[in-house]
């Protein structure tokens, strides 16, 4: 561990800094504010776990990425997903159970793991996984989600599992949204966004910040209509090239910069709202906070992998425990091997030098 950077310590005021602006998010909404009280006390208990551990040796993430299934039923342009074939069109095989998930909920319960972020895919698509995650208020459980699944008995199971958030993913207006995920899927967001907020639920919006939109999307036009909308969380996060063609459109450090300062606005012009900016800035966290150190990945057949831009893994979950995979050898090397403080252009530092990833990993297997 950098003795001039304690991780644990910055990830625990991290998680306060989140749940405490959740709370002041929710402050008009009297079951959505109960929930958050219990919650705050169930995460300051989660890192009171995680500091007793870290007095052991043992770094405890506060943050868990799961990809619950490999289908969606969208073909977003420049779906990293996709691209990284953890996302295909055939049929789910060899894919974690419904009890798969529920060990693993319960594992990461018992070490302090605070946040588990349900992807995919589509996580919509797997109610049997998101009705387990429903049985753990201890843990929140951000779901990002294309929004098209929505219906009656998601908005049942959001009213009666607080702990559970839907993340819609919008791209800014009508034209750019429709233009990147299809034809009517901004009118259905809005309108789940509608009816998330008349029946007083809680939900937020996942934005992919590009060099073309971080002006618009983080404007006071597009985030004051969402926050007209119900919406009280917006999770900025920054696009990763998948393609050299596409590499323009990663936000550099004036693009960072500028986020940056419009989310410091942001909160103090909207306390209603929490905002969330992903990766952020690294510098301040002691570089990338993937492979274990804040949070790692696992994808929707148990690899453990350094972050879902990093689908590289040396140890499954099915076939071993929670905090086993937390001691990956590929995440000890990155974290060991400075990889994850290395300087980048923008984006993520793990796709960029993916090659080095690569190597890393094929050392091990020889």
């Amino acid at each position: 561990m950098d003795k001039e950077f304690d991780i644990q310590e910055y990830m625990s005021r991290g998680v306060e800094r989140i749940v405490s602006e959740a709370m002041r998010a929710t402050l008009k909404n009297p079951r959505e504010s109960a929930y958050m009280v219990r919650f705050a006390a169930a995460s300051k208990a989660a890192s009171r776990k995680r500091k007793a551990l870290e007095k052991k040796g043992e770094h405890i993430p506060p943050f868990l990425i799961a990809s619950i299934t490999s289908s969606c039923n969208l073909h977003c342009a420049g779906c990293y997903s996709r691209c990284n074939h953890a996302t295909t069109d055939e049929a789910p095989a060899a894919q974690l159970s419904e009890k798969d998930w529920r060990r693993i909920f319960d594992e990461a319960d018992d070490l302090g793991v605070s946040f588990i972020l349900l992807a995919g895919g589509e996580p919509l698509l797997r109610k049997d996984v998101i009705d387990a995650a429903g049985e753990k208020p201890n843990i929140l459980f951000p779901v990002f989600t294309n929004g098209t699944f929505m219906g009656e008995k998601y908005f049942e199971l959001f009213d009666r599992c607080r702990n559970i958030i839907p993340i819609m993913s919008i791209e800014g207006n009508k034209d750019i949204t429709d233009s990147r995920r299809g034809e009517g899927v901004y009118d259905k967001l809005i309108s789940n966004m509608e009816e998330l907020d008349k029946r007083g639920l809680i939900f937020g919006a996942s934005i992919t910040v590009t060099t073309d939109n971080y002006r618009d999307v983080s404007s006071e036009e597009f985030i004051g209509l969402l926050s007209d909308k119900g919406c009280r969380a917006v999770i900025f996060v920054e696009f990763v090239p998948v393609t050299d063609e596409s590499t323009k459109l990663a936000p550099g450090e004036e693009e960072r910069e500028y986020l940056r300062s419009r989310i410091t606005q942001l909160r103090e012009e909207h306390p209603e709202m929490l905002f969330i900016s992903f990766p952020g800035d690294e510098k301040s966290s002691g570089g990338c906070i993937a492979a274990g150190r804040g949070f790692f990945h696992i994808n929707s057949h148990g690899d453990a992998e350094p972050c879902p831009f990093s689908p590289y893994s040396d140890i499954n979950v099915r076939e071993t425990s929670l905090k086993e995979a937390m001691h990956s050898n590929l995440f000890r090397s990155l974290i060991d091997g400075g990889l994850l403080e290395d300087d980048h252009k923008g984006g993520c530092v793990l796709f960029e030098k993916r090659d080095q990833v690569i190597g890393i990993r094929e050392k091990m297997e020889a």
